[in-house]
């Protein structure tokens, strides 16, 4: 028995190190690709040039001007039109007004992102395929070019930004900012001070379609529509059904796709049974997610974060459950399994969280426990006042107040617990030291796997 448990563990060992190498090779090529694409030899010319691109994403509207990702079809040099293929990131006023599938003439000067002190501005446009940056060029719309799927898409844009304005109509900063955010994945309204509040209370996460926001919602909507008397089958398939129209409504956002399909396969090893072995479905998910784009795993902490929160709900979610017996269990709102899944993927993503933010809360377990289980009823409330609003906006108007009511007692509670002294503390740690926490975590996650199986043999 021994020599078999040693030669398995010397094959999954081996195997590990040639999907590490396979990793490696395949950013490798990734990189050079990204590195050696032709439209580099045109940032940072010496003089502008024209271009001819399509804006291929919604555009970012900030207070004082307007971010558009747009891709780039020819580039005019000296009169000579030179097919090109790239994005750009293309900042401009807020007028006119330009949307997504417009095809636009621009003219400017193609700049390299900048690197600042603490933040790699090229590598975090880089996970987006986006080479170079044009500031304030000259713009001039050509045609509106939108195939069949584009039209959808451009359609469920137009229905997000009704959805926005009525949110923007009935309620005032922070919390229509704060609503936007939660519901439509929406976050360029919130303030500067108010990121901060957030950051600072350790509730930034509920406005942020993450993994642990896509997966407290799911388990939320199973408890539901179980305790009202579906079947289980029938209510993994509402609730995928569900979650799959709202990553829709928001527009598709990268972070929220991922999100999803690890919540999908979280959810479909509870249904068949095999929480213990959804590690491995996860895994896989995040894997063909990089093969696809191998620079999220260095550049997008969204993807991280995605990642790290549902490993952690697999692996500490029955401990933190046993912690919280306290907690009794209710019928619609199971608030112990609620906290649980919080707290357990805040353990996985506190490292990778204090080395991109620097800091930690000290309160943050506390503002979970008063604000986390509102979530659900906020997005509940605010869908159905926004939803209304756009055909009826007096009855919508009506139906905002007790959206505005749980938003203003979150927007009360983060102020007051803003201002306790030594809410945070700063810290700041190197990759090193996240390394050697994750093989400590790993490791204490493997033995309660051991233990768990070892009490299943025993039954």
């Amino acid at each position: 028995g021994l020599f078999f448990f040693k030669k398995r563990l010397i094959l999954v060992f081996a195997l590990c190190l040639i999907f590490l190498a396979l990793g490696i090779l395949r950013y490798q090529i990734a990189l050079k690709n990204f590195e050696n694409a032709e439209l580099k030899n045109f940032v940072d010319f010496s003089k502008p040039i024209e271009i001819s691109a399509k804006v291929v994403k919604e555009p970012d509207v900030r207070e004082n001007n307007v971010n558009l990702t747009v891709k780039i079809k020819e580039l005019l040099v000296n009169n000579i039109g030179i097919p090109m293929e790239g994005k750009a990131l293309v900042t401009t006023g807020r007028y006119p007004e330009y949307q997504y599938g417009d095809k636009l003439k621009i003219i400017g000067s193609l700049k390299t992102p900048p690197v600042f002190e603490g933040f790699n501005y090229k590598d975090y446009l880089r996970k987006d395929g986006i080479l170079a940056v044009m500031s304030y060029p000259e713009i001039s719309r050509e045609s509106s070019e939108i195939g069949t799927l584009s039209a959808v898409y451009a359609k469920i844009l137009s229905f997000k930004n009704k959805l926005r304005e009525t949110i923007n109509q009935n309620l005032s900063p922070p919390q229509s900012s704060i609503l936007a955010a939660v519901i439509l994945g929406d976050k360029r309204n919130i303030s500067k001070e108010w990121k901060d509040k957030l950051n600072k209370t350790g509730v930034r996460h509920i406005t942020a379609v993450s993994g642990m926001h896509i997966v407290i919602l799911t388990s939320i909507l199973m408890s539901f529509l179980i305790g009202i008397g579906f079947w289980r089958g029938q209510a993994f398939y509402l609730t995928i059904g569900v979650i799959f129209l709202y990553i829709l409504m928001i527009g598709f956002q990268p972070s929220a796709v991922r999100a999803a399909i690890m919540a999908s396969l979280f959810l479909l090893a509870q249904k068949i049974g095999r929480v213990s072995s959804s590690q491995r479905a996860i895994t896989f998910a995040a894997a063909l997610m990089l093969i696809q784009n191998p620079f999220l795993l260095k550049d997008d902490v969204g993807f991280q974060l995605s990642f790290l929160a549902i490993m952690g709900i697999i692996y500490l979610l029955p401990i933190f459950q046993k912690w919280l017996k306290f907690i009794p269990e209710d019928k619609y709102l199971n608030l112990r399994n609620i906290l649980g899944m919080t707290f357990s993927a805040q353990v996985f993503t506190l490292p990778i969280l204090i080395y991109n933010f620097g800091y930690v809360s000290l309160i943050s377990p506390l503002t979970n426990i008063l604000i986390v289980p509102l979530l659900p009823f906020i997005m509940i409330t605010g869908f159905i006042f926004s939803l209304v609003g756009i055909f009826w906006s007096s009855l919508g108007w009506l139906l905002s107040f007790p959206c505005w009511f749980l938003l203003t007692y979150i927007t009360k509670l983060i102020d007051w617990f803003y201002h306790f002294p030594s809410i945070s503390i700063q810290l700041k740690i190197s990759w090193q030291w996240i390394l050697i926490f994750y093989l400590v975590l790993g490791y204490f996650a493997w033995r309660l796997t051991q233990k768990a199986k070892l009490k299943f043999l025993e039954l």
